[in-house]
C-alpha cells in the first residue's frame, strides 16, 4: 500500500502558495478541501451576514471559509466554514486567525465525524474558543457546544424555526430559520411507521 507522503509545514505552506486549492495540515499531512456545494455556502453565508451586523462597531472580524486558521503552530491547520474573532492580534491578521471566540463548521457526509470528533478535541485546546456549532446540511439542525466557567463543554440542540443561537457578549440573536433561509433544506420530520397488523378504524 502506498504510504501518504508527509510534508513539512514550510513544504505546506509553499502547496498553498502555488495552489488554487485549499489545503488542512494535520501533523505533516495534507488533506484537500472539497468545493462546497449551494446550500453549503448559503448556510455559512446566513451565518456571517448576521454575524458582521450584529458586531457592527466592535473591535471583531467575522470571516468565512477561505480564511486559515492554526489551531497548534507549525503541526495543524484547518479552514473553518465561519469564525469569530475579537482577538487583537487577530484584527490585523492578513491570512491566518490564531484566536477565535467562535468556530462553525457545516457537515458534509465525508466531513462529518472528523469534524465531531477529532477536529472538535483540537479546537478545545484554543483557549480563546467559546462556541463552536455543527450544522446539518440534511435537515434543521445546530449542534451547539458551549465553553462554560468550569472549562466544561455543555451542548444545545437547535432544530425548531424559532430556536435560536443567542450570544449576548457577541450581541447574537440568530433563529433556526434565519440560519436555513434560502436554502433549500427542510425541517427535521418524525416519520412515524404503522404498526403491524394495526389498522386505523374511522366512524
Amino acid at each position: 500500500m502506498e504510504q501518504q507522503r508527509r510534508y513539512t509545514v514550510e513544504e505546506y505552506f509553499a502547496l498553498e502558495e502555488q495552489s488554487e486549492t485549499r489545503y488542512e495540515y494535520v501533523d505533516g499531512e495534507v488533506f484537500a478541501k472539497a468545493g462546497a456545494d449551494v446550500a453549503h455556502n448559503l448556510i455559512g453565508l446566513n451565518f456571517a451576514t448576521s454575524f458582521r451586523q450584529s458586531l457592527r462597531g466592535r473591535a471583531c472580524r467575522t470571516v468565512m471559509e477561505s480564511v486559515q486558521l492554526a489551531v497548534r503552530e507549525g503541526s495543524h491547520y484547518t479552514y473553518p466554514d465561519v469564525m469569530i474573532s475579537c482577538d487583537p492580534g487577530d484584527q490585523q491578521a492578513k491570512r491566518i486567525l490564531r484566536a477565535p471566540v467562535l468556530l462553525i463548521e457545516v457537515l458534509s457526509p465525508s466531513t462529518a465525524e472528523y469534524d465531531r470528533g477529532r477536529k472538535f478535541n483540537q479546537y478545545k485546546q484554543l483557549p480563546s474558543l467559546q462556541h463552536y456549532l455543527l450544522v446539518s446540511q440534511t435537515s434543521w439542525l445546530v449542534e451547539w457546544f458551549r465553553r462554560e466557567a468550569n472549562n466544561i463543554w455543555s451542548f444545545t440542540p437547535l432544530v425548531e424555526a424559532d430556536e435560536a443561537l443567542v450570544i449576548p457578549a457577541l450581541n447574537i440573536n440568530l433563529t433556526v430559520a434565519e440560519i436555513y433561509e434560502g436554502t433549500g433544506i427542510a425541517p427535521l420530520r418524525i416519520v412515524e411507521e404503522p404498526i403491524p397488523g394495526y389498522r386505523e378504524e374511522h366512524p
